[in-house]
């Protein structure tokens, strides 16, 4: 059963390629969503999922690429929505 999750990335998440990163875990992964970039520096990301592949991506978020300086991750339940695919916005 698909779970779906939004939440914000803290840190130095932006201009280190991170919602390129996050694209690529979720498709591995098989996670729909999107991710986009929020003025205050931080990220966005929609997640929808079996699971345990959200807790795959939650550490994957946690860790960010290589430039990446992950210091927060919030993520909290959302009613489920059809999203398929994923989206960098």
């Amino acid at each position: 059963m698909n779970r779906c999750l939004r939440g914000h990335v803290s840190g130095k998440v932006q201009g280190v390629s991170f919602r390129a990163f996050v694209r690529a875990e979720a498709q591995r992964a098989g996670v729909a969503g999107w991710a986009r970039n929020l003025a205050d520096g931080r990220v966005e990301v929609l997640l929808r999922g079996e699971p345990a592949a959200l807790r795959q991506i939650a550490q994957a978020l946690h860790r960010g690429p290589p430039l990446a300086r992950v210091t927060e991750v919030v993520l909290n339940d959302e009613p489920d929505t059809d999203v398929t695919g994923f989206t960098i916005i």
